[in-house]
């Protein structure tokens, strides 16, 4: 079994010298793409060598077995090792098989974080702002960086949309599974007879674009500015600063007001066009492959109503693997690792079914 990772070894020990060239460091994309296959290939040699050893002790004690019928103590001690053995092996083949599947290309690539207020009016709004600010929190114990690129404020601490640039180290693959409608049941503040409330709002995980993988023609493009609304400083609210953006092929529409320069809103606006038009791209491409994605286990798909938040049973429920954690009071201030890491097991694991 894996007789593909036999040369492993050799592959690492190439990379390694290619790392060591001095004049590397002259060519980043490529110094990039090797740290990358690196550590890939590093891990994968890892585990292959802890497979390799397991199954030379399997091959012993098989040995011990057969050979030592006069000695029942060690034979007896041989049989139970086998069982411990047998586990460390399944267990060191799931881990390869994993590190051997197809790597999704957007798993390195940053992400916006677009979340936009559903059904429960100011009560959805307000917990867009959570939301926002339990992913940001995530992003400070990862290291990440969070921008906000685009927000829509309702006036009272919530957001009908907001758009944030999320920047570091893998963000794709550990947030991608967030797209979805994220429901809320809890007890406004405004309620004065202790009625829970039901809203919603959804999320979507796109990855950030580069130039090079979508060239848009400028006469498919077409820019209107005017003046920005709501807070952000004297200069914003009287310069015609806002950008609106319009691809005319699509009908997608991108606005930024964020920023007081007109040119640095307009350049933000590009770049969450370019990561939506890739995203549909993508969506359309799946759409095409699956013709029922909703049917799916863990397709994804932003219709699905992924997860619930209850305040007063201090409770989140992820349905698409029914999972329940009663720790809504430290999910939502950012610790999403009891979470992220369970989804990221099961659609492995699922992925590992249909190629198996």
């Amino acid at each position: 079994m894996f007789e593909q990772l036999a040369d492993i070894g050799e592959r690492l020990a190439v990379l390694e010298r290619q790392l060591a060239d001095p004049q590397l460091v002259t060519q980043q994309d490529r110094y990039q793409n090797l740290v990358r296959e690196h550590a890939v290939v590093a891990r994968l040699a890892e585990l292959y060598g802890q497979y390799q050893k397991i199954c030379g002790q399997i091959s012993d004690n098989e040995e011990i077995i057969r050979t030592t019928g006069e000695e029942p103590e060690l034979v007896d001690l041989a049989r139970e090792e086998l069982v411990s053995l047998a586990e460390e092996k399944k267990g060191l083949e799931q881990g390869i098989r994993v590190q051997l599947l197809p790597k999704d290309p957007n798993d390195e690539k940053n992400i916006f974080l677009e979340i936009r207020a559903g059904t429960g009016g100011e009560e959805a709004a307000l917990f867009v702002a959570d939301l926002f600010r339990m992913y940001s929190r995530f992003a400070e114990t990862q290291g990440w960086k969070v921008e906000v690129v685009s927000a829509s404020s309702t006036g009272i601490g919530g957001y009908k949309e907001i758009i944030g640039l999320i920047s570091g180290n893998k963000v794709y693959s550990r947030l991608k599974y967030e797209s979805g409608v994220h429901r809320v049941q809890r007890i406004p503040d405004t309620e004065t007879q202790g009625r829970i409330h039901t809203s919603a709002v959804t999320v979507a995980i796109i990855p950030e674009a580069d130039e090079v993988e979508l060239h848009i023609e400028p006469n498919e493009l077409k820019f209107d500015v005017y003046r920005s609304s709501g807070p952000g400083g004297q200069s914003v609210n009287t310069t015609d600063s806002a950008v609106r953006v319009t691809h005319l092929p699509t009908g997608l529409v991108v606005t930024c007001q964020d920023e007081k320069s007109q040119h640095k809103n307009k350049a933000k606006a590009l770049q969450v066009l370019r990561a939506r038009l890739l995203d549909k791209m993508e969506q359309e491409r799946h759409d095409r492959i699956s013709e029922d994605r909703k049917g799916q286990v863990g397709s994804g798909d932003r219709s699905e109503r992924i997860r619930t938040y209850n305040f007063p049973q201090n409770r989140v429920t992820d349905h698409r693997i029914n999972l329940t954690l009663y720790r809504l009071d430290q999910i939502i201030e950012g610790s999403l690792n009891d979470i992220i890491l369970p989804l990221t097991t099961h659609f492995q694991s699922e992925t590992l079914k249909k190629t198996s």
